[in-house]
Order: structure tokens, then sequence, then C-alpha cells
């Protein structure tokens, strides 16, 4: 039987505007509250009934951003946008309400850290749902993810931070296992986190598509998430699905922006072929707007008919591509009615589509 640890009954929220510490410095475990009450520390928990939500399986993805049911702990970042002045949120949830599949623990400042010191909470979970994170358009399963929220700003309802995830494992500790003369913070709570990036462990949802990669690193300093690569992509659909691969992702908090960076390509099942060195993807709207480096031009090719542009919007849906010019750019292309008879040369030297300091959006052939 695990030994009994130190509960409070708390909303998280109300949790991490408490001032004070932990006595012994042991992590706090919270209980699930009805999100409409904040429970005093020390008040016996009440029953909850069970989430009775729809199962999520490994290979099975929200479309919409999960809620934190009764049972579920959460814990939310606010970022301030510098450029418009608004708040955007990052939600994290332990989707698993059973103890014995991950923990959640909420570290506080010690009495003997500096003022404005961080609070640190760890989120684990081996079950299907894992450890969910909603950012902007994109929910993210994990296995491990640590935490550390800033300490609010004057005036300010909730604050940001930072947020590490990929696969591992977190775990309280014995009093036993902590050394004496230990600094780190989440080991005098008696927790710890093992880390352990690897392919294919961290799942980003937007809309139909599912992105796949090996370590989350989300930081306040610039409201950027990036996820490791190699990145590998996959968008459901009925007449024409896509695959594809990236050596990253970004999502802009600030922007509400996703970007897939580095030698991005696009493969879908009609046949079309599309690289760039990167790609803004908004699979709500249905596009995905490739842009390209002089090293690495945007560039889409089906069958025989191959577009370069300085930039190029996909639509998703239609399998359509049309080529913007950036400036001081040029969009190219090579035409083919059909395929060519045996014996005759493929065209080799593409021809200028539009010349001039702007062009219009300009259709491929499909």
């Amino acid at each position: 039987m695990p030994r009994t640890r130190l509960t409070v009954t708390v909303l998280l929220t109300a949790l991490l505007a408490v001032t004070g510490a932990v006595p012994g410095g042991r992590a706090q475990q919270a209980d699930p509250s009805p999100p409409a009450q904040a429970v005093p520390a020390g008040t016996a928990p009440q029953p909850s009934p069970p989430d009775t939500g729809p199962e999520v399986g490994p290979d099975v993805a929200p479309d919409v951003a999960p809620e934190a049911s009764a049972e579920q702990s959460s814990l939310t970042l606010v970022r301030r946008s510098e450029k418009d002045g608004k708040d955007r949120r990052i939600v994290i949830v332990k989707t698993g309400t059973d103890d014995t599949t991950g923990v959640f623990a909420l570290c506080q400042p010690l009495p003997d850290d500096p003022e404005g010191a961080p609070t640190l909470a760890v989120f684990s979970e081996t079950g299907a749902g894992g450890v969910q994170i909603t950012i902007d358009k994109n929910v993210i399963r994990v296995p491990l993810a640590v935490v550390t929220q800033n300490a609010p700003k004057d005036g300010q309802d909730g604050s940001d931070g930072r947020v590490e995830a990929s696969a591992g494992s977190g775990r309280f500790l014995e009093r036993e296992e902590v050394p004496p003369d230990t600094t780190d913070r989440l080991t005098r709570c008696e927790v710890q986190a093992t880390p352990r990036p690897a392919p294919d462990t961290v799942i980003v949802t937007q809309g139909r598509t599912e992105l796949r990669g090996q370590k989350l690193l989300y930081d306040s300093a610039d409201g950027v998430a990036r996820i490791d690569g190699p990145i590998k992509f996959t968008r459901r659909s009925d007449t024409d699905p896509l695959t594809g691969q990236s050596d990253r992702i970004e999502v802009s908090v600030d922007d509400e922006k996703t970007t897939l960076v580095g030698n991005v390509v696009f493969n879908s099942a009609g046949g079309r072929i599309s690289r760039a060195a990167r790609v803004e993807y908004d699979d709500t709207r249905n596009v995905a707007r490739l842009y390209g480096t002089a090293a690495q031009p945007a560039e889409s090719v089906q069958g025989g008919d191959t577009l370069r542009a300085g930039v190029i919007v996909y639509d998703l849906d239609r399998n359509e591509v049309y080529a913007m010019k950036a400036e001081g750019g040029t969009i190219t292309g090579e035409f083919t009615d059909s395929d060519p008879a045996p014996g005759s040369p493929a065209p080799t030297n593409p021809a200028p589509v539009s010349p001039g300091p702007v062009s219009p959006a300009l259709p491929a052939r499909p």
C-alpha cells in the first residue's frame, strides 16, 4: 500500500494563489474539487461522480480542446501578449483519475526560496489520454510535463511560465531518498520527474491533422512552443489524405500560428508532392501556406506540372495550389497537358509565369 501523502482539496487556481509553503517541503497532490468552489486546505475531500466522457485511445485524438473534469488535475498558464494586450491561455490537464497510472504534484515556494520564486508542477500519466496540453488550436498529448509557473505580476490574473514535455514518468520520493543537502526544488518537495524524449511520443492534434514529435518546450520569454522532430504528419480525408514530415514545429501563442519548420514535405494520396522551408498550417481553415527560400524554394509537383514560388497557398480539402510572388521573388512553372509521348523530351527550363513586382494568385492545374 502506498503511504499517505499530504493532500489538500482545493482548485488548482486557488492553490497557486496561496502564499506560504508546504510543511517540510513536501509536494501537494491536489484532490479534485468542483470547478465552482475553492475548498480551504484541510477540508475533507468530497466524492465526485466518475467521468463519463468518451475514452481517448492512443490513436484517437480529440478535435477540440479538453476540459478538466471534477476528478482531473489541471493548471493554466496565462500569457498577456505584448502585441495586442490580450490574455491567451495554455491549459495542462492530467486526464487519468487513478493515481496508479501517474502523479500530479504541486511544489510551492519553500521558506528559504527567494521572493517571487515560481511554483513547480509535475504531471505524468501512462493512461491512453496522457497529459493534455492545449495551445491555441493544438491539443498535445504527452506522458510527462513539468510546468514552471511564474509568480503573478501586480494586478494580473494568472501568470505565464515554462512547459517541458516528453515521454517519461514522474513519482513521489520516500523521505529517505531525499539527500539532506539537495538544492533541487522538486527533490526537496519529494518529487521526481524523469524525461525520456523519444520519437512519436509528443502527439499534436489540430482538427483532422495529427503530428508526432519527441519533445516540447514552451517558454514565456518569447511565447513560442517548439516541438523537436523528426516530425511525422498525417491528415485524415475520405478523398485525398496527406502525409508528410518536417524538422520541427513552432506554435506562436501571441500570433496564434502553427508553423512546420525545416525540410517540410507533404505527400497527397492523389500524387501531389509539395516542399518548402517552412509552412504555416491551419487545419481549421483547410489551408497551408508554403514559404520558400533561395536555397529551398516552395514547390508543388503533380504529374507533369510543377509550380515554384516564394509563397504557395495549398487548399488542403481541394488538393489545389495557388502561387503568390514574394517581394523580390519569381514564379515559375512547368506544365504539360498530358504525359509526353515515348521518346519525346521532357521540359527542362521552367518558364516564368508572371513578371512584375506583384502577381495575383495563380491556380496550378490539379
